[in-house]
Order: structure tokens, then C-alpha cells, then sequence
């Protein structure tokens, strides 16, 4: 398998594996939306971890089997790129990019889909789909300015150039820069503290940011009112108020 599931202590760690670039090719972009809609369902899988090993995360599409597709195969084709990726950004729980080595293209595409992003001090990112006469198409020219903003997006896409983790992280891009050795382990940490969170209360916090952000203040503190309202139904709630009440704040155990 190109694209694996693995679960350990509440996490799930989605890892690419078809050396030597972990090329995205069209049965790794089908298999990448499969396992983040399993992520997505299994209740044993609380947060989640996107890698692709310790030598590069994703250097982009498999460009020899583009090369051969016409106008109207993309055509057909191109909303299940977009849909595969989407699947991961979709995913209701906490979701973390390990980025190693290059991220670049569709690599970089699939690191945005994250909530949060650690990169190792030798990663290089970047959106070069214009040094091939196109433009990103897995999502690279919504979610990157909306990341980082629109004329550092721009920079990035129209120039096609690469930039290094120090860069990546004074921009946005990425969020922390750890030694290459660390990244897997830094996420996997990142990952196992949330899954030990209120997951209701999680997905609630993504969706209403994730929903705020795409929409107007009002629409937006409407979908944040009626999750904040809702999660007084929850046990997590219950449990959370009443360990601060009795213990000091920080100590709830969530099942």
C-alpha cells in the first residue's frame, strides 16, 4: 500500500510510502481520501498525524502520469484530486502535517489540509506548478493565501521557488521547526495530548473555526453559539466543570 493507517495511544498516523519521492499519483490520491475518511469515523482515532517518513514528506504529483493525460481526462479527474485532499482537511479531529524533507506541490497542498504544521530545520516547501505551464489544483491557491495571506501566496505561486523551514515559519507556513530526527516524534506528542481532550468539544472547536473563517462575523458567531449551547449536553462537560470545581482547572480526565 502507498498510504497506510496506523493507530497507537489515540493517534493515527496516515504515512505515504511509495519511494522515492512519495509521488502522488492517482491510486496514493484515492488511497490519502480512504484512510482520512476511516480516520475520520473511527472512534479509537482521536487526532492525527500526516507523514511521509523521515526522508521527504511529498515531492508533488507523479508528473509522467499527468503528462499523459489530456484536457478532458483532467477534467474528469480534477475534482477527485481536490475531494481527496479536501478529505483530510475535512477530518473532525485534530490534524497535524510532519513535514520532512521536500513538501512541495501536491506535497505542499496536502501539508495546508493540516491544523497545524511541524516542519523539520531541513524541509523546503513550496507550490512550483507553474515552472509546468499550471497552477495548483489540489487546493494550493485557496488554502495557502488563506494561510499566509494573498501576496505572500502569490509570491510563492506565480515565482514557483522553494523556501526553506526558517522561511516557511516567518511567514506561516509552517508553525514550529524542529530537528529533521524530531518531527515525527514532536507531532506524534502534539497529536497524543489532544487525543486525550474533550473530543466533542474538539470537533466543535474546528468547525467553528474552520466555518468562521469561509463566511461573515455574524454567520460565523452563529455556528460558534449554537456548538458553545450544544456542548452543555455533553458528559465531557459535566466532567470538565465539575474536576475544575473540585480539583483546579487542568485536571479533567476525558474518556
Amino acid at each position: 500500500m502507498t498510504v497506510t493507517l496506523e493507530v497507537a495511544e489515540g493517534v493515527g498516523t496516515i504515512r505515504l510510502d511509495r519511494p522515492p519521492m512519495n509521488a502522488l499519483d492517482v491510486a496514493t490520491q484515492d488511497r490519502i481520501k480512504e484512510l482520512a475518511e476511516e480516520a475520520g469515523r473511527r472512534e479509537d482515532v482521536r487526532a492525527v498525524v500526516v507523514y511521509g517518513g523521515e526522508k521527504v514528506f511529498a515531492a508533488g504529483a507523479d508528473i509522467k502520469e499527468m503528462q499523459n493525460m489530456d484536457h478532458a481526462a483532467m477534467v474528469l479527474r480534477a475534482r477527485d484530486l481536490q475531494d481527496s485532499f479536501t478529505a483530510v482537511a475535512r477530518i473532525p479531529k485534530p490534524v497535524v502535517a510532519a513535514v520532512t524533507g521536500y513538501a512541495l506541490g501536491g506535497g505542499c497542498e496536502l501539508a495546508l489540509c493540516a491544523d497545524y504544521r511541524i516542519a523539520a530545520d531541513n524541509a523546503k516547501l513550496g507550490q512550483p506548478e507553474i515552472l509546468l505551464g499550471l497552477i495548483p489544483g489540489a487546493g494550493g491557491t485557496q488554502r495557502l493565501p488563506r494561510l499566509v495571506g494573498p501576496s505572500k501566496a502569490k509570491d510563492l505561486i506565480f515565482t514557483g521557488r522553494m523556501v526553506k523551514a526558517d522561511e516557511a515559519l516567518a511567514i506561516g507556513l509552517v508553525d514550529r521547526v524542529v530537528p529533521a530526527a524530531d518531527v515525527y516524534s514532536e507531532a506524534h506528542a502534539w497529536a497524543a495530548r489532544l487525543a486525550q481532550g474533550p473530543a466533542i468539544a474538539l470537533r466543535a472547536a474546528k468547525e467553528a473555526i474552520d466555518t468562521g473563517v469561509e463566511t461573515d462575523l455574524e454567520t460565523g458567531l452563529a455556528v460558534e453559539r449554537n456548538w458553545f449551547a450544544g456542548l452543555f449536553a455533553t458528559e465531557d462537560r459535566e466532567r470538565g466543570m465539575r474536576s475544575f470545581v473540585e480539583e483546579g482547572p487542568g485536571k479533567a480526565k476525558f474518556l
